[in-house]
């Protein structure tokens, strides 16, 4: 059909199974196993009708200075979105306009390329090393712009923050953005660099650690007149971004830090432990600082594994792709969840 010529073709990003399975065992998304902090959940039961009746605050004043408080930041250099992937996709839209390609690994969130895709942004990707590293040297080339995890997905390797400053020093030309969907369960956060480089743009999210993935929250910190050209390109887009319950559920979830210390100590204990368990099995991975872990077995294809476990109702996260076919990402759940999980692997393998 004509009208086909005109229109934006894309390979979409494929997000991870949602199955809905009585008994099942969730492992394939990264999801927290333990629920919202206690006071998130009193604040869904106070909710009154007006709550959805309005409006929501366009520029997301109670949320922008929960989180500038939480990090010692002016509000000015805080912006928040639907979930990180929204913070992204805008920041994408907002400063990745040049002539050049931007830079990104090979082996990383696999949203990059699509959004770049999307808006039309010529990319290059830059190949880590065998051992899932960043090889700052590739950065240091002609560029419209950076981005990267850290710690990566789906590896789960953190790079320190001399790795990080000395691809921002190579860079300070174009945005650099780094995603820290991961940095609470391991690793510093480069938040502190923001003062130092103002084209750094760190960007986190309430999904992992904060339990409210399905609250979809998302956050970008930096430099005043990086958080400026944000929520310009935001407002021109769509103001009514963040709805009022999510708004004032994220303020809530910011409130209770012993909490949020407590479910990610717990998750990182038993990733920890669980890594000891799966070197047993004669799976190797690199080391995670997040909480999955990204597995492949030394005999096993990961592929035949990624069936056997669905087949008893146990998900993970597959990818038929180029240096990772073999490999599995299992996100860290409950003790009882990974005991189950460990149960079946013993029994399959041996």
């Amino acid at each position: 059909m004509k009208w086909e010529e005109n229109a934006r073709k894309i390979v979409p990003y494929v997000p991870g199974e949602q199955p809905d399975v009585p008994g099942m065992i969730k492992l394939n998304t990264n999801e927290c196993p333990y629920p919202p902090a206690p006071g998130v959940q009193e604040a869904i039961w106070a909710m009154q009708s007006r709550d959805l009746r309005l409006y929501p605050d366009p520029d997301a004043r109670v949320l922008v200075e929960g989180l500038a408080d939480y990090y010692g930041l002016k509000k000015e250099q805080v912006f928040v979105g639907v979930g990180s992937d929204d913070v992204l996709s805008m920041a994408f839209l907002t400063f990745f306009n040049g002539d050049k390609p931007i830079l990104f690994p090979d082996v990383t969130y696999s949203f990059y390329d699509v959004w770049a895709d999307l808006y039309r942004i010529p990319y290059e990707t830059c190949g880590l090393d065998e051992e899932f590293h960043i090889r700052p040297q590739d950065y240091k080339r002609p560029n419209a712009g950076v981005i990267f995890p850290n710690p990566n997905a789906p590896t789960g390797v953190y790079e320190p923050l001399e790795l990080v400053e000395e691809i921002l020093e190579a860079n300070r030309d174009v945005v650099v953005i780094l995603d820290e969907a991961y940095i609470d369960f391991g690793g510093k956060s480069a938040l502190p660099l923001i003062h130092k480089y103002g084209n750094l743009l760190v960007v986190q999210t309430f999904s992992k650690s904060r339990a409210m993935a399905g609250m979809r929250i998302g956050f970008a910190m930096g430099d005043e007149k990086l958080i400026k050209y944000l929520s310009d390109a935001k407002f021109s887009f769509n103001s009514y971004t963040m709805n009022r319950p999510t708004l004032a559920l994220g303020v809530e979830a910011l409130k209770d830090k012993a909490y949020f210390e407590e479910i990610t100590g717990r998750i990182v204990i038993t990733r920890e432990r669980v890594k000891g368990e799966l070197k047993k099995l004669g799976f190797t991975f690199p080391d995670s600082l997040t909480n999955f872990i990204f597995a492949t077995h030394e005999r096993i294809p990961g592929a035949q594994i990624f069936r056997a476990l669905r087949e008893r109702n146990i998900y993970v996260r597959h990818w038929d792709k180029p240096r990772i076919s073999d490999y599995l990402r299992i996100t860290v759940g409950t003790d009882e969840e990974m005991d189950t999980l460990l149960s079946f692997l013993k029994e399959y393998i041996q």
